[in-house]
């Protein structure tokens, strides 16, 4: 039996979800004060052109104090077209030895034309993302059309 895939969504459409992403972004660098508003927008700008190459899986922000980890977002791509939409918004905590750590997982690599667009310089990395030390707090979600980023949230127990 032959099966169709029918994509529901746009390049504009991602565009849209990741202007929810960047404000939930700007406000953990804001409130947190563990990253500058320039590198949130960096880091933005490339998981933006993950997302439209297709090969973005999931974003894992996490801030550290010292070495515990404080709170954590994962961001995780949905395409199945089944999807509410929420508003953006996240505030984090301040704390001493401010440390803030992006992972990301793609789907496959990226083209060397798509690595010179890219501002932040990414590496492969083993870190441990499961925050077993976190509780989860709560999620949201952000969509257009079939696109979507659903955001869990952790702290701290």
């Amino acid at each position: 039996m032959p099966y169709t895939y029918t994509q529901t969504y746009t390049e504009s459409d991602i565009e849209t979800v990741f202007r929810r992403f960047k404000a939930d972004l700007l406000m953990i660098a804001q409130s947190s004060r563990a990253l500058s508003e320039s590198k949130a927008l960096d880091y933005a700008h490339d998981l933006e052109l993950f997302a439209k190459a297709g090969i973005l899986e999931f974003v894992d922000l996490t801030l550290f104090s010292g070495t515990s980890e404080v709170e954590a977002a994962r961001y995780t791509v949905d395409a199945s077209g089944v999807l509410s939409t929420s508003r953006p918004g996240v505030m984090w905590q301040r704390v001493a030895e401010p440390k803030f750590r992006v992972v990301i997982r793609r789907t496959a690599e990226y083209s060397d034309d798509l690595k010179r667009q890219l501002k932040v310089s990414w590496i492969p990395t083993n870190e441990d993302v499961s925050h077993g030390s976190l509780v989860e707090v709560g999620s949201r979600e952000y969509s257009s059309n079939g696109w979507a980023l659903c955001r869990q949230d952790y702290r701290a127990r």
